[in-house]
């Protein structure tokens, strides 16, 4: 039995095929097989049902895959042990962040990560929450950075800041004749909102009051995919949208002048750091969040725990 051997393995439990396993395993298909069998022979026993499409491991393959991923966690900590008696950070960081959160964050945070530490091999994708947790647990990514608390036990959650909520409306609207808003005040359909696969839906649906939101009677529904969107909607078609405040770091002065703040206690997001179990590349990760801190302002970091964190779902 070689790592090899394992890698493939948990490759083709991950993808449902051999030929997918392959490419990214960067093999060709029969190298693969051939040693998915001799594995299969130096144990007695089939792993794969391979009458079956897409591939799904045996009962008894099951329980070999759940113990190959633990394997493979434990060599990784070999890696992690290496790289943190060496001065230089080096390593590979596989990060899935939501897209309200990367459009914030990851341009400013990228550039002061790769400008500092130039050996790291790091790819970030943007993903929805529920992409990011299956990936987490089947160790497809090493951390994800999103919305908590997501009530999942097998995975750990390191809040890094809590992000306040603001709203942005059209010129001339009646609620910008406040300074602050009450979320009571808000008319759900005049409201612009985010689709359902993303958490932040939820988050406003909360604020504003399930009820309320659900009986809304609206023309014409419209889900956006993008805060940018949301935006580009308010400004040509009149209402209301409610964003992340530090998607407005970057307005010019007439488009905060549509921005008002909620009343206290402000409605918050929690944004977090988020890891399996078994996840070993600390000091990476401890290195990749303080770049992503040194983007937030000092009130908002996660220490400052007196505010209404909304919930997820």
């Amino acid at each position: 039995m070689t790592i090899t051997q394992i890698e493939y393995v948990v490759a083709v439990e991950r993808n449902g095929s051999f030929v997918t396993a392959a490419e990214k395993c960067f093999v060709t298909q029969p190298t693969l097989s051939m040693q998915i069998q001799k594995l299969e022979e130096e144990l007695g026993v089939k792993i794969f049902d391979r009458n079956h499409h897409p591939i799904i491991p045996t009962d008894m393959g099951k329980l070999i895959i759940d113990q190959a991923k633990k394997v493979i966690f434990e060599r990784d900590k070999i890696d992690e042990l290496i790289s943190s008696s060496k001065k230089e950070l080096i390593g590979k960081l596989n990060i899935g962040i939501i897209p309200t959160v990367a459009s914030s964050i990851v341009p400013r945070a990228l550039k002061s990560f790769v400008k500092k530490y130039t050996s790291v091999d790091i790819s970030i994708t943007e993903m929805n929450t529920d992409q990011i947790t299956h990936k987490l647990k089947e160790g497809e990514i090493d951390f994800g950075i999103l919305s908590t608390p997501l009530h999942e036990k097998s995975l750990k959650e390191s809040p890094l800041y809590l992000e306040p909520y603001v709203v942005y409306a059209s010129k001339g609207h009646k609620l910008l004749k406040n300074k602050i808003i009450d979320p009571k005040d808000i008319d759900v359909n005049e409201l612009w909102s985010l689709g359902d696969e993303h958490c932040m839906r939820f988050q406003v649906i909360n604020l504003c009051g399930k009820q309320k939101f659900y009986g809304a009677e609206n023309a014409f529904n419209y889900q956006s995919g993008s805060l940018l969107s949301l935006i580009r909607m308010v400004d040509v078609n009149g209402g209301l949208t409610i964003l992340p405040e530090l998607s407005i770091a970057d307005f010019p002065k007439d488009m905060l002048e549509q921005v008002r703040y909620f009343k206290e206690p402000t409605p918050v997001r929690e944004i977090s750091l988020v890891t399996n179990k078994y996840f070993t590349k600390n000091k990476l990760a401890i290195s990749f969040t303080e770049s992503v801190l040194s983007q937030i302002p000092e009130e908002m970091k996660a220490k400052n725990k007196k505010r209404k964190v909304l919930p997820i779902s």
